[in-house]
């Protein structure tokens, strides 16, 4: 537990865990209610995994199959960010 905020940190830099804030209320400004606050992913979501005994010895026992997966894991990382990222540009939702 003395390491969580550190860990949350790298999951948001790595895209797993995407910042934002929904405030209806802003509709009646005309203002976009969808705010996304984290920037894009800096960080290989592998980093994250690695971290964590579960995947590593996922990776340890069937190394292909970690790789294929970690490659899908990616890319849905990249196309959740865009679509927020698309929410966010968006004027008004």
């Amino acid at each position: 537990m003395s390491h969580s905020q550190n860990e949350e940190k790298l999951a948001v830099e790595a895209g797993y865990w995407p910042l934002y804030r929904f405030n209806p209320e802003l509709r009646k400004e005309g203002k976009n209610p969808f705010q996304l606050d984290s920037k894009e992913p800096t960080r290989d979501p592998q980093e994250l995994l690695d971290r964590e005994v579960r995947f590593k010895s996922l990776t340890k026992l069937f190394p292909n199959e970690a790789a294929k997966l970690h490659a899908m894991l990616k890319a849905d990382l990249k196309d959740r960010y865009e679509r927020l990222k698309k929410l966010n540009d968006n004027d008004i939702l």
